[in-house]
């Protein structure tokens, strides 16, 4: 199968690519810029000059492809408080590329987050079944969805906000870039909030099995652990920068957490036991903790910072 992969540049969307390619498939990266594209071409894809935003140019793309894998999101405008703005350009994107589907039967792999449910008003423990009207991402989610009964094999991904791994953490990063600014690893109320997680190699392989035989429809959780407390990270960060877990006090989180203030806070318990029975998806890498306490790049003063 020949696949469009937005996003392929970023360390997901490398892990994936790189996972298409391993079993057969080919794969044309949508990318920005000269370096993204080198990045992708080192991989052993094609590449393909594009923006999200410049949707008769994806459209086109998604035409020349075999099924389409959908993650890129413009993360430096939410980081910077724009939220809004990166969730209408993704809705915009899904539309161009399900307009270009329609019809074709061919596989659609969307992305969302399972911080996303919790934000827009879900609580307790997030299963695959679990849907809300509308939200931040969970219109582009829906939308995405609702295209299985306009001839496209639609699928989506709820990616956990700590996809580790390869040297990065999601949103964990910014509580390690965070803890070495301020010298305190921080957590809030007494840090029992959980987040789900699971490895990016992990997470590449669900991405594959759900391009090549998720039914149309098909809402997917890319989570081992259903659950890390923020504490027991906080604590990991800190053991390994050698500074104290730290709470937060409510006054101060969004001074000390920055853009990660609405999230930080949030229980985000998360099963995938659907999503293995159906697609026979088996995580096998080490968990986040593990992950932590094993990763140099600590002493070396960086982590990725592609998320």
């Amino acid at each position: 199968m020949h696949v469009l992969v937005t996003g392929a540049s970023g360390r997901i969307g490398s892990a994936v690519t790189s996972e298409l390619i391993s079993a057969g498939h080919t794969v044309t990266g949508l990318v920005r810029s000269e370096r993204s594209a080198a990045a992708v071409r080192a991989l052993g894809a094609q590449v393909r000059q594009g923006d999200l935003a410049d949707l008769e140019g994806l459209n086109a793309a998604v035409r020349d492809a075999d099924g389409v894998i959908h993650l890129a999101f413009k993360n430096q405008e939410m980081r910077s408080g724009d939220l809004a703005g990166a969730v209408a350009a993704d809705l915009l994107a899904i539309d161009a590329i399900g307009t270009a589907l329609k019809g074709s039967g061919k596989p659609f792999v969307g992305t969302n987050a399972t911080l996303g449910m919790v934000l827009a008003g879900f609580s307790g423990q997030l299963t695959e079944s679990d849907t809300l009207p509308g939200g931040p991402r969970i219109d582009a989610e829906n939308r995405l969805i609702a295209l299985a009964e306009q001839g496209v094999r639609s699928s989506v991904v709820r990616l956990p906000p700590t996809v580790h791994g390869l040297g990065g953490y999601g949103f964990v990063n910014s509580l390690i870039a965070t803890a070495r600014t301020t010298g305190v690893a921080g957590y809030v109320g007494d840090g029992s909030n959980r987040w789900p997680s699971a490895d990016t190699r992990d997470v590449a392989v669900l991405y594959r099995l759900a391009l090549e035989s998720a039914p149309a429809g098909s809402r997917l959780h890319a989570v081992a652990e259903e659950g890390v407390t923020l504490l027991d990270t906080a604590q990991a960060v800190g053991r390994q920068l050698g500074i104290p877990a730290t709470p937060i006090d409510a006054e101060n989180v969004g001074r000390h957490f920055g853009f990660l203030s609405p999230f930080i806070g949030l229980d985000n318990p998360t099963s995938s036991a659907p999503t293995r029975d159906m697609l026979g998806w088996k995580p096998t890498r080490p968990g986040l903790l593990a992950d932590l306490s094993q990763d140099p790049a600590f002493a070396a003063g960086s982590t990725d910072t592609r998320g």
